[in-house]
């Protein structure tokens, strides 16, 4: 009885901290249903670009990537909640793709697997990308779009987020928020950002800067105890340096300690300057 409680109250709180969630209870409880599909077509709106495009999602699976013709976003929705179908809403300030709330009447049925799974391309118009989202699984394909800035939060997540070629436009920010996780971001280098920012709790993340580095940017990394490898190719030019109680600093290839807490790569062309900001964990410098 005791445990059946305690995995209740543990769930409870769990499901809190996705987004979209109300807590109302005890009444009834909260039962999957069949599964859904819904179509999603979003055109382009009839106003100046960069388009803003908010998705706010909670728990489940996301998958993004290019390919929507003569659309903004394309693709569907799966879903066995009723309250997570979709809501769409375009207005002047832009487009949001929200989950639906799910309003909790008691303890959730256990026994029922919730599926909430968002698969959407995204098309050519240049794009200022939001993404919030709560406890997930993402997989991010970002290459070829014409994004001019990319703003993702997340709660504890297992994210691979790739640029696998050069991004058509200038990107001003590329900002990436989470916390607990294991996050992958690989093809930074065709990101073409001039500032990035990265902030996480404790987990396992690598940030690949593989690509067309096109000009000189900034990198701001602040993150708990964590296992962070950041991957620069040999060549281009970097400086990286340190602040905190970070504890072990492994370097591979072509990278040379400068100092007590900065490490450089020789190069020619654009250059990274990466500062990293660490309550403790381990650092891997690496070209591949």
């Amino acid at each position: 009885m005791k445990k059946s409680l305690l995995i209740a109250i543990l769930v409870v709180a769990m499901t809190t901290m996705a987004c979209g969630i109300n807590i109302d209870w005890p009444l009834t409880q909260v039962k999957t249903g069949p599964v859904q599909t819904d179509d999603i077509s979003v055109p382009v709106p009839d106003s100046t670009p960069p388009i803003k495009l908010n998705l706010s999602f909670g728990a489940g699976k996301i998958d993004l990537a290019p390919g929507a013709e003569n659309a903004l976003v394309s693709g569907t929705a799966t879903y066995n909640v009723e309250d997570f179908k979709p809501v769409i809403k375009t207005d002047q300030n832009g487009v949001s793709i929200e989950q639906g709330n799910l309003n909790i009447k008691g303890i959730p049925d256990f026994k029922d697997k919730i599926q909430n799974d968002w698969s959407f391309k995204l098309g050519a118009t240049p794009i200022n990308l939001k993404v919030n989202a709560g406890a997930y699984s993402g997989q991010y394909e970002l290459g070829g779009l014409s994004l001019k800035s990319v703003d993702i939060t997340d709660g504890a997540a297992d994210v691979n987020l790739e640029f696998s070629k050069p991004n058509v436009v200038e990107m001003d920010t590329l900002s990436y928020h989470t916390g607990a996780s294991n996050v992958t971001l690989e093809g930074l280098g065709n990101a073409d950002f001039a500032t990035m920012i990265f902030r996480s709790g404790a987990g396992s993340y690598t940030l690949d800067f593989s690509g067309e580095i096109k000009r000189d940017a900034v990198v701001s990394i602040e993150s708990g105890i964590s296992s962070l490898v950041l991957v620069v190719p040999e060549g281009v030019p970097a400086n990286v340096s340190f602040e905190g109680g970070l504890s072990n600093v492994d370097m591979f290839g072509s990278w040379k300690k400068s100092g007590d807490t900065a490490y450089t790569q020789d190069g020619s062309g654009p250059k990274l300057t990466i500062l990293i900001k660490m309550s403790a964990g381990s650092l891997q410098l690496r070209n591949k």
